[in-house]
Parts: structure tokens; sequence; C-alpha cells
């Protein structure tokens, strides 16, 4: 029942939140997710506008409120990237700290690596040394997307993401679109050019996102949290996440003033 407002990214439509008033923090949801599911649902957006801080948070394209595409060429996570740069551009936001999880957190990545100026900070949740890798198996969960029923699906991951998909109302077909465009590895070189500061967060059970260690041994100025007992689904409420972030952010603002 919500009515998100919407703006033109170049074409294409996207549905986005603000909430709040004091230092802008935008907001990046993982894969089959969307504002309100990762970050309204999970308490972050009323965690940050009680700290004072003004929440802007998209739906990717494809995914929530924004645009569906079926056509895996515009699903690039730079690109993605471009409809979060072009959000803050909308809204007249120069720069801000950056929350990404999942493959938000991937498209944070090249947020920093394509606009520094625009990210002040960036904690990525949910993908850490599995930025490195990329996703491998891509090709087998689109095919879970695109199956007539979750019961065809044999592949435990990918029937997970069948499952969460359909429990958040997405269009599976926009999904594995999304998921066709591919998730290939990010050069460490590339990595090691982001100067902003960075907290990279992940589960110690989370295997979609890997060990926090080489993420953080590959950017400049970064420094890690890892969450007992937190797999990937788990992680991305968990209350130490949110707090130690506040603390991230506050060492961010406190080193610029």
């Amino acid at each position: 029942g919500r009515l998100m407002p919407h703006f033109d990214s170049d074409g294409i439509d996207i549905a986005y939140e603000v909430a709040g008033s004091g230092e802008p923090v935008l907001l990046i949801h993982g894969f089959a997710s969307n504002a309100k599911v990762n970050w309204i649902a999970t308490g972050w957006v009323a965690f940050l506008v009680e700290a004072g801080r003004q929440v802007i948070a998209l739906d990717n394209r494809g995914h929530g409120d924004s645009q569906k595409l079926y056509d895996p060429a515009l699903y690039g996570a730079p690109e993605m990237a471009e409809d979060s740069r072009r959000l803050l551009d909308h809204l007249g936001v120069p720069a801000a700290d950056v929350i990404g999880y999942s493959m938000g957190a991937r498209i944070t990545m090249f947020l920093a690596m394509n606009h520094p100026e625009r990210v002040r900070s960036a904690t990525l949740g949910g993908m850490a040394g599995n930025m490195f890798k990329g996703v491998a198996e891509s090709k087998v969960i689109a095919e879970a997307l695109e199956a007539e029923t979750r019961d065809d699906v044999d592949n435990a991951t990918a029937r997970a993401f069948r499952m969460f998909a359909e429990q958040t109302r997405s269009d599976l077909r926009a999904l594995a679109a999304c998921m066709q465009a591919g998730r290939p590895a990010i050069e460490r070189e590339a990595a090691a050019g982001i100067s902003c500061p960075v907290l990279v967060v992940a589960g110690d059970k989370d295997d979609l996102a890997g060990p926090v260690e080489p993420l953080v041994e590959a950017l400049q100025n970064a420094e890690g949290l890892v969450l007992d007992g937190k797999d990937h689904m788990k992680a991305v409420g968990d209350l130490t996440f949110k707090r130690q972030t506040l603390r991230f952010l506050g060492e961010v603002r406190d080193r610029l003033t």
C-alpha cells in the first residue's frame, strides 16, 4: 500500500524512499529484496532516523516498485550503481555514507570505484571475500527463477533464492534477467583504489559473503566485523551490525570535521 516517489534514471523508472533529516545515508538492498524488506522491516531505517540521519533507500531496477526490465544487458552492477548516483543527483545530495547489503554491497563497490566523490564512507554487508570470486551459481539461480515451480529446483542455494523471491512477491522473470547478467569477480587492483573509509560486515556462517579478512586487506582504509552465529539472512537485521555501523559512521564524521 505504499506510494513511493519515483524518478527517471536515464529512462528507467526508479522508486525510492526518504526519511528523517540530517547527514544523508544511502541504503542499497540485495538481490530479490527491496527497500521495505531489506531496510524498513529489519529496523534499519528507524534506527538511523532515530540517530539523527536522513535515510535514502531505493528499489533497484527490476526490484520492488521500480521498473521491471527483461534484458540481462541492463543489469550490470556498474549500471545499477549509476541509478544510485542519479538518485543522489535527483535529490541534490553531493555525497552520502552508503550502506549496501549483498548485491547492494557489490553495487556500493562500483559506486565508490566510479564516483569516489559521492561516497563519504561505505558499509559493505553480506558480501566480503567473495567479491573477488563472483557468483559461480548465477546461471543455476536464474534457471531456478524461471522454473515452473520451486519443486522443480534441486540446487539448495538456487531454491533458497527462488523461495525468497516468492516471499518478496518479486517479478521472477525480471530477477532471472538480473541474475543472467552475471556477477563477475571484482579485481583486487580496482578495489584497492577505493580510498574512503569502509566497514566490511558478514556473519561467520555466511557462505554467500565469504570471509571478511580478504576484502579488508585489499582495501586502503577498511575494518571488518564478523557477526557470530549469523548466516546471510540473519545478519542483515542484527543489532550488533546496526550499532557498529552507527559507531563507524560517527568516527567517519569526526574525522571529517
